[in-house]
């Protein structure tokens, strides 16, 4: 008898402790991924929480944009009702930005910056960069600094 009551006890205990794990993981924040909500061609939306979330969309707007020979820039950075993050990207000719945008890129690949326009111009310096010493894939890294300033490392990847 003393051993029915001691596997019911170990039985409840392990019930327990996986309903706690359970309890406190429905308690962690929620973290959406980065999705496109919308297209217009030529243009693209999506919605993004994170500094990695919006290089992510970049990515992907970069993408987009290629089917019409152009080139993603980012047009308007807003916030939807839910508390979102949303990045509209036109589709401009590669021509017309290519010496448009921002200045050359910076060697070394790390860049403090404080908007996700900057965040995103960074990349394009990286991306630049990268290109043209022929390792075109383009890896980052993003940390906040204990001063509350955040940084991106780059680093140039074969492809």
């Amino acid at each position: 008898m003393a051993t029915n009551s001691s596997r019911f006890l170990k039985v409840g205990v392990r019930a327990a402790a996986v309903l706690g794990g359970l309890t406190l993981a429905s308690c962690a924040p929620q973290y959406s991924a980065p999705r496109e909500v919308q297209t217009s061609d030529p243009s693209v939306t999506y919605t993004y929480s994170t500094d990695q979330g919006l290089l992510q969309v970049d990515q992907s707007a970069a993408s987009y944009c290629s089917r019409y020979q152009s080139v993603a820039k980012a047009a308007s950075f807003t916030t939807d009702q839910s508390g979102s993050k949303v990045v509209v990207f036109q589709c401009v000719p590669a021509t017309t930005t290519t010496a448009a945008m921002a200045p050359p890129p910076n060697p070394n690949l790390t860049y403090n910056y404080e908007s996700d326009q900057q965040l995103m111009d960074d990349q394009r310096n990286a991306q630049s960069y990268c290109a043209s010493t022929g390792s075109p894939q383009v890896t980052s890294n993003i940390v906040t600094n204990p001063d509350g300033a955040r940084t991106v490392t780059f680093q140039c990847a074969p492809q």
